[in-house]
């Protein structure tokens, strides 16, 4: 007879089993490498297992999450199938430790470990998404746009003070120099020996991730009328872009989030902090008064 502490662990334990066999069986139906969607079949008909498993000892049936269901199909389809499933072997590192503390208890469950660290390596082993390929390519637009355009923009802020002309002078700077980037890392990738990169798609990241991220900086400005605030809210996007891509990379590349979160933090605020007092010595020394 099982405790009430250990049968509630056994209901989380069959909860996540059973959203986790119809997970990897909806994202299996859209891989179209034989060998890896074979895989994510195995590890899903094994998570069904585990779940029957969990039941026989709860005696209760549980019926998947539809609302977790989706967003891990979503993120899925968002940010690549290896981040989902990178984000669910976190939590399946996290499961196996509370599966230790009851494989005493319930026989069995020292089988189920081993399961899941086979499922783990698979997992990590096996996918090679092509977006992942072009990382390197993202990683240039996003860091070029945060540093250039949060730079540009709060020197803007001092050496023009109008909102609306901050806006309209970022936009064109940003687009062209999104454009910019896009072709040049078409010309390096082209260079590149032994890569499987092809140049277009390298630009096509390269210079859309540079437009998409400084129209997500420039858009205060477009909306507010007083510059400081536009400003400050451009640096909490900045700041926003940083923390989710540390995240980002931190999870599908390995990572020391904090390493990459500081990292960047420190580069691109430390010139818009430089850059906001060259448009301070600007307006006071130039004498510039739009």
């Amino acid at each position: 007879m099982l405790s009430k502490k250990i049968k509630k662990e056994v209901l989380t334990f069959q909860k996540y089993e059973i959203l986790e066999h119809f997970v990897y069986r909806k994202i299996s139906h859209h891989i179209k490498n034989p060998a890896n969607k074979r895989i994510l079949e195995q590890i899903s008909k094994d998570e069904l297992k585990h779940y029957h498993f969990w039941k026989k000892h709860s005696g209760i049936e549980i019926k998947p999450s539809k609302l977790k269901r989706g967003f891990y199909y979503l993120v899925s389809k968002i940010l690549g199938i290896t981040f989902a499933i990178k984000i669910m072997i976190k939590r399946e590192q996290k499961a196996q430790k509370h599966y230790k503390d009851i494989s005493e208890k319930i026989p069995g469950v020292k089988k189920l470990i081993a399961d899941e660290k086979r499922h783990e390596q698979h997992l990590i082993n096996m996918f090679d998404e092509e977006r992942l390929h072009y990382t390197g390519a993202i990683v240039v637009g996003l860091n070029d746009a945060l540093v250039e355009l949060t730079g540009a923009l709060a020197g803007f802020t001092l050496a023009l003070g109008n909102t609306h002309l901050i806006a309209l002078v970022g936009s064109i700077i940003g687009i062209t120099t999104g454009l910019s980037a896009g072709a040049s890392q078409y010309l390096e990738t082209e260079t590149e020996k032994g890569t499987e990169k092809k140049p277009f798609k390298a630009a096509v990241y390269t210079g859309f991730s540079y437009i998409l991220t400084s129209l997500f900086l420039i858009f205060p400005f477009f909306i507010f009328i007083n510059f400081y605030l536009a400003l400050g809210i451009t640096l909490f996007n900045a700041f926003l872009v940083i923390l989710f891509f540390s995240f980002y990379l931190s999870v599908v590349k390995d990572f020391s989030f904090k390493r990459r979160f500081l990292h960047m933090a420190l580069i691109g605020f430390g010139v818009a902090i430089l850059a906001f007092g060259i448009g301070f010595l600007v307006r006071k020394f130039l004498g510039v008064e739009i």
